[in-house]
């Protein structure tokens, strides 16, 4: 299947009672835009004991991600169309997701804790999250995958392809990092572009989306209920006890059949 988040593209592929067909060089194949079918990330279903389906996340260059948020969104209504639930619990290799039914064709899903920790997002070496050693003093948090946020006076300023792949990249981060630029509308209100560790410029991240409404909080820039606008779309983020929500809304493109 072909979806979509925000224009926050995915092809998923529904591996549920069959052998898994799915690697990195497969995943690599079918991110070709111009020879394969083109997507921002992967999503593989799969069984599992104890949840409703277990999600499995590829980057466009053949590395796997623990979360994905738009994608579970994503997947959430198509499963929710298929069982005729609400509500659903999602396994992912960040830990096990809630979904549920927002109405009016909106989805929302607990993507969990962020991590704030050095360690845990995880960074080179013991620092402050909340200001990193990079110019601009960024925040750093995991939301399952590490994200690198900029607050900044006006986001559209920014050459997000240059200063992503360049922060991406940065020794801090062991395992690279997303990188958000976002600046203030309002006291509940935000305005952010993201580059995607893996694949480049993206018009939306759910994961960056939560990641960067949990630094903005932890600035004391906004509250923990803020409205974000990405390049493709709106995106509801709220830092709950529970866990950090988020509600948008989806597309199913299109289904296909993958030759080897």
């Amino acid at each position: 299947m072909k979806m979509h988040g925000l224009g926050n593209d995915f092809v998923v592929v529904d591996e549920r009672g069959v052998t898994p067909l799915v690697d990195s060089i497969i995943a690599i194949a079918m991110a070709d835009r111009h020879r394969g079918v083109g997507y921002d990330q992967l999503a593989v279903l799969s069984d599992r004991e104890g949840s409703d389906v277990h999600l499995t996340f590829w980057n466009a260059d053949g590395s796997q991600s623990a979360a994905c948020g738009n994608a579970t969104r994503c997947v959430a209504r198509y499963l929710m169309d298929e069982t005729e639930k609400d509500s659903l619990t999602i396994t992912t290799d960040r830990g096990t997701l809630f979904a549920i039914d927002a109405g009016d064709g909106l989805v929302s899903v607990n993507m969990g804790q962020p991590q704030l920790a050095w360690h845990e997002i995880p960074l080179a070496s013991e620092m402050d999250t909340l200001s990193l050693p990079i110019e601009g003093a960024p925040v750093a948090t995991g939301m399952g995958n590490p994200h690198c946020t900029f607050f900044v006076d006006d986001a559209e300023t920014v050459d997000l392809a240059a200063r992503g792949a360049a922060i991406e990249h940065h020794p801090l981060f062991p395992q690279r990092t997303n990188v958000q630029f976002a600046s203030l509308i309002a006291p509940d209100h935000l305005r952010m572009r993201v580059w995607e560790r893996g694949v480049g410029v993206t018009l939306a991240s759910g994961s960056s989306s939560c990641a960067t409404a949990v630094a903005a909080a932890r600035r004391g820039i906004t509250g923990r209920k803020v409205r974000i606008d990405l390049d493709g779309g709106t995106l509801m983020i709220d830092w709950r006890d529970d866990g950090v929500w988020m509600t948008g809304g989806t597309a199913h493109v299109f289904d296909g059949m993958w030759k080897l």
